[in-house]
């Protein structure tokens, strides 16, 4: 597919803001010295930002997530609705492990997802956590927006309350990819009882012995951890998919800005954990007067600092989008203090990223490490690419 947004439409859809907020010629003042008014707004040049997988993910279909949510602004559907569209595309595509439908499961091998969304000139928000069954959880966060007085709606109520509204729920949300990788896991973490064939009498195992992974732990948590994050180590898990997550963003001609977050959470997580994803001013935060962040990385450390909240403040206060993010990955690295959360260089063993634009159309997008998921996804009446996201420290988590 082309990914250059056609630009004749692009123009129809900023002439008709123009049409629709212009005044006309007054009356003609007594005082012969002024000349008749005409309003004319200031039109903002339509953005979507979003993580990798708003961009490398398209389930079979002609548009990834940001350009699906582009066509949608600049055709004229609300920008939130737009932006749900395009988060949708990811949601369902199996291939995509950190998200929907094949999300990486909790330690029980459930798939449990959570998401939020903001409407930024409504000024509503809904979301749902720890939800099974249900393929687009983006969706029901919408509802929740839409149909309650409620802010978040959790695990069995949250599931009832998309079959109340004629949601189908399925009993495993699991593909045969994000079965076959938490059987792995188990195998690592429970060597015992889910035995590796490669490993069994008459074997041998040329890698070594991994059994151990996590054998010194100081608890059994930290073992789970670290087993899923050897399987990033190894490749087996895509780095971005290992904490799921997409944020998608966008502003549309007029300066509606909106945002919605969406994920399977933390790979082999215990169950009914929830991150920062469904939480206002974690994974989301959206005021339609300033702007809209959003995250993915490690959950744990967005949720101490509310910094998609605080990033909004940082630019209330005339910070840039790229100033606003830098100043809270300092927030971040500032609050980590326990040795277990810190590497060999006594700086966080992990990483965090945000999705930021402002009022103007501003965009960045900003990391606690360049070097890891390099990359983030932007689309502008130019099509949708792929851009480098401004690390606040040098290297990597693992050195």
């Amino acid at each position: 597919m082309d990914t250059k947004i056609n630009r004749r439409r692009f123009l129809q859809a900023t002439a008709v803001g123009v049409s629709a907020g212009s005044v006309g010629l007054g009356k003609r003042s007594n005082n012969r010295t002024k000349s008749p008014h005409v309003f004319t707004p200031k039109l903002i040049s339509p953005v979507v930002i979003s993580d990798t997988s708003g961009y490398r993910y398209r389930n079979g279909g002609s548009y990834n997530a940001v350009e699906r949510a582009f066509k949608g602004i600049i055709e004229g559907e609300d920008t939130l609705e737009a932006l749900i569209a395009g988060v949708n595309i990811p949601e369902l595509d199996p291939e995509e492990s950190g998200i929907g439908y094949g999300g990486l499961p909790n330690a029980d091998g459930v798939v449990q997802l959570d998401s939020c969304c903001m409407h930024g000139p409504k000024k509503w928000a809904g979301g749902v956590a720890a939800i099974e069954g249900i393929r687009t959880p983006s969706l029901i966060a919408k509802s929740v927006m839409e149909l309650t007085d409620h802010h978040l709606l959790a695990g069995s109520g949250a599931q009832q309350f998309a079959r109340q509204l004629g949601f189908v729920i399925e009993d495993d949300l699991n593909t045969e990819k994000s079965r076959a990788l938490w059987l792995e896991w188990k195998r690592r973490i429970d060597p015992e009882h889910f035995l590796d064939p490669s490993k069994r009498k008459g074997f041998k195992d040329s890698s070594g012995d991994r059994d151990e992974i996590g054998a010194r732990m100081r608890s059994k948590a930290d073992e789970f951890y670290r087993a899923g994050l050897a399987m990033v180590d190894e490749g087996l898990i895509e780095e971005n998919s290992f904490w799921g997550t997409i944020n998608c963003n966008g502003i549309s001609p007029s300066g509606d800005i909106c945002g919605v977050t969406t994920t399977s959470g933390l790979a082999w997580k215990i169950p009914g954990r929830v991150g920062d994803s469904p939480i206002l001013g974690a994974g989301l935060y959206v005021d339609g007067d300033i702007g809209v962040a959003g995250s993915t990385g490690r959950g744990e450390a967005n949720l101490y600092n509310l910094t998609s909240f605080l990033i909004v403040e940082n630019m209330r206060h005339g910070m840039s989008p790229l100033d606003a993010g830098m100043s809270a990955l300092k927030r971040i690295e500032a609050n980590t203090v326990e040795s277990r959360l810190l590497n060999s260089r006594g700086l966080p063993a992990f990483d965090v990223r945000f999705f930021i634009l402002n009022k103007k159309g501003e965009s960045a997008g900003v990391a606690m490490y360049g070097s890891q998921q390099k990359k983030y996804a932007i689309c502008t009446e130019n099509g949708s690419e792929e851009r480098d996201l401004e690390g606040l420290l040098e290297g990597s988590p693992n050195e």
